[in-house]
């Protein structure tokens, strides 16, 4: 007998399924303002991660209940208008941020922002006090868990994009993010940079300019990329971290509290619900404008009385964010510049970014750049695929493919009369390291100050500081006398280390730079061990809040399946299946531990097993009815 004959045969799902088992997947993560996603290679082709209802998009929303339980995605977003205080959103445009920073943010958030130590902000929700990491540390959990459960194995790797114009600040607080989430956070990349590359792979391109025009919830980026033979090449970026979705919407919000102030008295900035609700309405109806010329905006309210309702059309909204839309434009005119070229020599411009579905946006880019723009690839998903084809290329896949990213903004220090002194510009590739000398200009001085800055200004009070530490041990000398040499490295993730070293004297400073805004290294570490901690904990939390919802989607499926059957179900076995599905609601509703629920759970489910075969018979009745036997 063959021997072949006796092995048996092994689906494709379960192969690669087993492959994923044994090596496992880097991840690509778009962090996002509204949305977060994963995505993973397969096949040679990026595949996003999708949930059980075959959704990519996780919401970035946290929202935090009065037993104590931390939901977040769908379920958090649910709770918004319900418990706006204790909800947060938007939690990127806070991230690397400290209170000076922020002040046009602060009146338009529902929850409460606290100043903290190291120019830190923390928000307090309830009992909690909170940094923007640990925040994005939750929603990041949340993706990580998702991809686990889709890609069936662990996921402790993966690449994180974050705006092309985010500073060293927000670059380092979205590393510190990650590790805090129990993530290796191989690279950072540009969101502008990962879109084209899952463009460049999707397109089959082997060479030209492109413009990626990325514009999100939150954040919007340009940036001008040369692709040739499998390198993909930034040549400029330029940007702003407050301009996106979220300010399309507060200008409809502004247009709907000033006419509810006029007609009511009242000012809706003021009441936290209502302020969610106004949110919620306005985005709305700039959703439903990017596909119909008119949409409704409603708010009703009992408490404090308030009956609003308008239609707002295409050309308001337009009339509106047209501001905002120019400025986007401007900056890709000077992005283009920056990368020295003409808009005549841009080959392709790609879409990035769900706010790019606006009509005006896609008109207005089209008129600038002179030709239309692809929009083929989903925008909300493009840079997690491009991620995901990064965390190929840093896991030996893709080795005739390499990305050359550029640095957003220059770095310097503080020079004698409060002068910033250039090391690195922006727009230089990284990685990359650059030495300057200095001298003192005191008499006899033996210590110096290395305020490091980030900016374009020219003065350091204008520029954004990144930290100041002080080279001692210098001998006393003449003025000019010394000579301090300082090294900036530049690695690839945009990471940057401080070299400070006086030449006759050998004294030398080392330093990565954490931003005088951000955790420390030591608190980072204390976040990463609570997270382990009290990981088991927040298994079984999420393991129980799973089992609840599949007790509520047992209850609505009975139901439906009692109204179908009708008194074709014998009245016992009715009798049986409610009373055992209020024991089976109970119990979710209970403390009951995670063992007693799913007992609960398989005792439900075998007194209603008569049921659901009394109903698959009647169809099994009615397909086979009428039918010969060689039909069937």
């Amino acid at each position: 007998m063959d021997a072949s004959a006796q092995t048996p045969l092994i689906s494709e799902d379960v192969l690669v399924s087993a492959a994923r088992r044994l090596k496992e997947v880097v991840v690509g993560i778009d962090l996002g303002t509204t949305f977060s996603l994963a995505a993973y290679m397969e096949g040679g082709r990026p595949q996003v991660v999708r949930d059980e209802k075959g959704d990519a998009l996780v919401p970035s929303v946290v929202s935090f209940t009065e037993s104590g339980k931390v939901l977040v995605g769908w379920e958090a977003r649910a709770r918004s208008l319900l418990d706006p205080q204790n909800t947060i959103y938007s939690v990127k445009r806070l991230i690397g941020r400290g209170r000076d920073d922020l002040q046009r943010e602060l009146s338009l958030l529902p929850y409460a922002i606290e100043n903290a130590e190291r120019k830190l902000v923390r928000i307090r929700i309830r009992e909690n006090r909170l940094t923007p990491q640990e925040v994005s540390a939750m929603i990041l959990k949340e993706v990580k868990r998702r991809a686990e459960r889709a890609l069936e194995g662990p996921i402790t790797r993966a690449v994180i994009t974050v705006p092309a114009y985010f500073d060293d600040a927000q670059r380092q607080a979205t590393r510190d993010a990650g590790r805090i989430a129990g993530l290796d956070v191989l690279r950072i990349i540009n969101e502008p940079t990962a879109a084209s590359l899952a463009y460049g792979l999707d397109q089959k391109k082997n060479k030209g300019i492109v413009a990626v025009y990325d514009l999100g919830g939150g954040t919007f980026d340009i940036s001008v990329l040369r692709l040739a033979g499998g390198v993909f090449q930034v040549l400029s970026t330029l940007g702003d971290t407050f301009l996106g979705g979220d300010d399309f919407d507060r200008r409809l919000m502004d247009l709907a509290a000033r006419e509810i102030r006029e007609k009511h008295g009242l000012d809706v900035l003021e009441h936290p619900r209502l302020l969610q609700a106004l949110r919620d309405t306005a985005e709305k109806a700039k959703i439903i404008l990017s596909k119909e010329t008119s949409a409704p905006m409603v708010l009703q309210s009992e408490d404090p009385p308030i009956d609003y309702a308008r239609t707002l059309t295409r050309t308001e909204m337009e009339g509106r964010i047209g501001d905002l839309v120019q400025r986007t434009l401007d900056f890709c005119c000077t992005a283009v510049h920056d990368a020295g070229l003409t808009m005549g020599r841009i080959d392709e411009v790609v879409l990035v970014g769900g706010s790019t579905r606006i009509p005006l946006v896609r008109r207005r880019v089209e008129e600038v750049f002179g030709r239309p723009p692809h929009t083929d690839l989903n925008p909300d998903e493009v840079v997690a695929l491009g991620a995901a084809v990064q965390a190929q290329i840093l896991s030996g896949g893709f080795q005739d493919m390499m990305v050359l990213d550029v640095t957003p903004l220059s770095l310097g220090i503080e020079t004698f009369g409060g002068a910033m002194s250039k090391l690195i510009l922006r727009n230089t590739p990284i990685p990359c390291r650059k030495s300057e000398s200095f001298t003192t200009f005191v008499e006899g001085q033996t210590s110096v100050d290395i305020h490091v800055l980030q900016g374009e200004r020219e003065m350091a009070r204008d520029c954004r500081s990144l930290g100041k530490w002080k080279l001692r041990g210098i001998p006393p000398m003449a003025a000019g006398m010394p000579r301090l040499s300082v090294t900036f490295t530049l690695d690839a993730n945009g990471v940057l280390t401080v070299n400070a070293r006086e030449e006759r004297s050998g004294q030398e400073l080392n330093v990565e730079v954490a931003p005088s805004s951000g955790l420390t290294p030591e608190e980072v570490e204390r976040l990463v061990k609570e997270s382990i901690d009290h990981a088991r904990e927040d298994v079984r939390t999420r393991q129980k809040v799973e089992l609840r919802n599949e007790v509520d989607s047992i209850r609505r499926h009975t139901e439906r399946a009692l109204s179908q059957a009708g008194e074709r179900c014998p009245a016992e076995l009715r009798r049986s299946i409610e009373s055992g599905l209020r024991t089976l609601t109970a119990s979710a509703e209970s403390d009951a531990d995670l063992h007693e629920l799913e007992q609960a759970i398989d005792r439900f489910n075998e007194i209603s097993l008569p049921l659901a075969r009394l109903l698959m018979d009647e169809v099994a009745q009615a397909t086979l009815k009428d039918k010969k036997l060689s039909e069937i």
